[in-house]
Order: structure tokens, then sequence, then C-alpha cells
């Protein structure tokens, strides 16, 4: 039996994902890199490891090969118009954008719910997509907040579990 990508892509929807944007600094151009990301998970415990997934096609993914270092921001409910820019391939996603940089430089957005600083420690291929491993050198993390969620092609509210 054959799967289409159509209704895989429709079948992997079914699955709620948390958002965030993953940020790099190219080593040589020095130009900002960032782009959205739902294809993230946590790895590794000891040692803090993740991991997230670009495509062959990203536009950025010269600066994430080379840069060696990167930020996974993880987006607040708040934030969609983050997620929105840096899901397009737009010029001037960065224009106005608040961030501030830690040890490796890597844009660490503001008002997030957690931020990551990472060192890529491997990157494997699969399929149509180039899959990130890297640990976690520095974290930040609020108290509170929402995360931004994406089910079935679109942003849901997030109900916090009752106490």
């Amino acid at each position: 039996m054959s799967v289409d990508q159509r209704t895989f892509r429709k079948a992997l929807g079914c699955f709620a994902t948390g958002v965030t944007v993953v940020t790099a600094i190219h080593p040589e151009t020095k130009a900002l890199a960032g782009v959205t990301v739902s294809a993230f998970s946590s790895l590794s415990l000891q040692p803090p490891l993740v991991l997230f997934c670009l495509g062959h096609q990203t536009s950025s993914l010269d600066a994430f090969v080379k840069a060696g270092r990167f930020a996974v921001n993880i987006l607040a409910e708040s934030q969609r118009d983050l997620s929105n820019r840096f899901a397009s391939r737009a010029a001037d996603k960065w224009n106005g954008v608040q961030w501030e940089a830690w040890d490796s430089g890597a844009p660490i957005l503001a008002g997030c719910i957690a931020n990551l600083e990472c060192s890529v420690v491997t990157t494997h291929q699969g399929g149509d997509h180039i899959i990130f491993v890297g640990h976690v050198d520095r974290l930040r993390q609020q108290e509170g907040g929402a995360p931004l969620v994406y089910f079935r092609g679109g942003y849901v509210d997030y109900a916090p579990p009752s106490a």
C-alpha cells in the first residue's frame, strides 16, 4: 500500500504540537537566520539533548548547517505573529523583532515561554529533511504562560490543566 503525501500530512496534522522559532547566525555572512519549526523534540535528559528538523528546501538551511550553534525559542500563545513571520520567506522578517544574544550569538527571541541555546552534536539525513541534534548549553523558562499550539493546520487555544 502506498501512502500519498497529502494523506500523510493530514494524518500527521492530528498530532498537536508546540511551535518554536529556531534561530542561528551564519558564521560567514553574519546574517540572522530564523524559521518556524514544529518538528522539535526533547531527546535526552542526560546529557540534555534536543532535536529539530529542517527541510532541504529551507532557504536558511546553509546558516544552520555551518553555524554549529542554534537557539530554540518556544513560543507563547500570544506569539502567533512571530510564528507566521518566521514561517514566511519574507526578506524583512527580522524587522522590529526583539531579541538578545547569549554566548553563541544565536538570536534569543523576547517573550517566549522558554529559550534554549544549543551546540550541534550531530546531523542526520532523514528523507527530505536534515535532523539536527543539539546539546542544550543554556536555557531560560518563564513560570506560567501558555504555549502556542498547532493542530490540524491551525493554531488552537490552550486550556491549562485544572489544579
